[in-house]
């Protein structure tokens, strides 16, 4: 397991490619899903300084009747601790089982404001065994953040979290 994280200054794509080894080191031997997913967003949250970032897992609703979305480990603000299916850009990328890259939330129909602060976003769906089981969600304070590169690199980072 890696002991420090080193915050590496360059482009975005240096940056990813720098965090990448380092993350897969926090990874290594670990089992504990909670305990990854943790580590991941703060390894995320010390490079980039985004103004959130966390995961949803897919689990029975309080009524256990459907699945929805509920919070697990994230950095930043409080945050929404439910979301149904098909509802906000993370329940829209859960429904699709796709990345979505939003430049402005405010035009993001059916967007789900935790915060007013957040301006743009980024959700990537976990799958495993050709089902959702969680959303990467990264928010940030300014619009337009998040473009090709943050997918490439946050679908390789999510898929390492399952290689354990």
């Amino acid at each position: 397991m890696a002991e420090d994280l080193q915050i590496f200054v360059g482009t975005k794509e240096e940056q990813y490619q720098n965090l990448i080894p380092q993350i897969k080191g926090l990874l290594e031997g670990e089992t504990d899903l909670i305990a990854n997913l943790a580590n991941v967003c703060g390894a995320l949250k010390e490079q980039f300084n985004w103004f959130w970032i966390g995961f949803y897992l897919v689990k029975k609703s309080i009524d256990n009747l459907q699945d929805e979305l509920v919070l697990g480990p994230f950095q930043g603000p409080v945050a929404c601790t439910r979301i149904k299916k098909g509802k906000g850009v993370c329940g829209t990328s859960w429904a699709n089982a796709e990345t979505i890259i939003v430049d402005d939330v405010e035009k993001f129909s059916g967007h789900i404001a935790c915060s007013s602060l957040s301006k743009s976003e980024i959700v990537i769906p976990i799958i495993k065994n050709n089902n959702v089981i969680a959303v990467l969600d990264v928010d940030s304070n300014e619009l337009s953040t998040f473009d090709e590169t943050d997918k490439k690199y946050l679908q390789q980072i999510v898929e390492l979290i399952y290689l354990n």
